[in-house]
């Protein structure tokens, strides 16, 4: 029998369009392996020729392999929704909730997960004072992969992190979490495996996330028992809150340095990197799942969430 004929959205126009395009790349290989009809596509801003060609293409199903705004903030999935071509990954809401980091730590809280303690101010309040004592970190509502952010030790990292800024009016402001980096892919509602992140120096940037051998990749996480069940239970939790469906991957700071040991959940990620250096291809891939079943397994849960039914 024919395999089905996948189109792979890559590129986009956010500030991580070469990760997405080194994702892609990875997925277009993978599928074609697998056996698929593959078309890629690198999509630009242009939405009305992306339908048209989309139309002119006529795949069975989108491989969402964009990463930050416009396509894992609800945008994208919206057109495919319109189209009614199954895609990978979570839906509009889910995506769009999961992207803003401020309406997802309503529901985090209200499901009474720990998040950091956090405010938004105007980028100009921020220029004006201080917003908390230091250290804290500044970072952008909707971004991925880190852009943005700054950890605020000194003097110096505020004036730094003033003149870098380009990422609108809003900043969300939070108090620094010390500790550890904890992440823990999660497949169809089920936390499969966490892995922890330690970096030579710096902390856990965009180029420490994507420049080989800058962060040291700890898998599985040394957690004990305890702690690693902890941790997979809130991943679940928030990703059901949210409404995610497929692959995922919650984001944590862990603080083992206080009595109480907590863990602190920063985002969840709807549309986890594909790259050579990402962290749920790594995870999954110590328990036996290859890159390419990964993959499968992305396509055999595609769908448009019209077509989720509910028990």
């Amino acid at each position: 029998m024919q395999k089905k004929h996948v189109a792979v959205l890559m590129g986009g126009w956010s500030s991580e369009r070469e990760v997405s395009l080194s994702s892609g790349v990875k997925v277009v290989k993978a599928l074609k392996e697998l056996g698929y009809w593959v078309t890629p596509i690198d999509v630009t801003r242009s939405l009305p020729d992306l339908v048209q060609l989309l139309t002119d293409v006529k795949p069975n199903i989108v491989f969402n392999a964009l990463h930050g705004v416009g396509g894992e903030d609800g945008v994208i999935q919206g057109v495919l929704e319109m189209m009614q071509i199954p895609y990978t990954h979570s839906g509009v809401t889910a995506s769009a909730i999961a992207m803003n980091k401020v309406l997802s730590r309503q529901i985090f809280i209200q499901h009474e997960i720990p998040v950091p303690a956090d405010k938004v101010i105007s980028f100009d309040d921020l220029k004006a004072a201080h917003p908390m004592d230091f250290p804290y970190v500044i970072k952008p509502i909707g971004e991925g992969s880190s852009r943005g952010v700054s950890i605020i030790y000194t003097e110096t990292d505020y004036q730094n992190a003033l003149n870098n800024w380009t990422f609108g009016d809003q900043v969300l402001v939070e108090k620094y979490i010390p500790g550890r980096e904890i992440q823990v892919s999660i497949i169809n509602g089920k936390a499969v495996g966490a892995i922890e992140l330690r970096v030579k120096d710096g902390y856990y940037d965009y180029d420490a996330k994507y420049t080989p051998g800058r962060a040291q990749h700890l898998m599985p996480a040394p957690l004990d028992a305890g702690a690693l069940g902890t941790v997979s239970r809130l991943s679940e939790k928030a990703y059901h809150a949210l409404g995610c469906r497929s692959v995922c991957r919650a984001d944590f700071r862990y603080d083992d340095t206080a009595p109480d040991p907590t863990f602190y959940l920063l985002e969840m990620n709807t549309q986890p990197g594909m790259t050579p250096t990402s962290l749920v291809p790594e995870t999954v891939g110590y328990y036996g799942m290859s890159f390419n079943q990964l993959v499968q397994l992305l396509i055999d849960t595609a769908c448009c969430d019209g077509d989720i039914v509910s028990a």
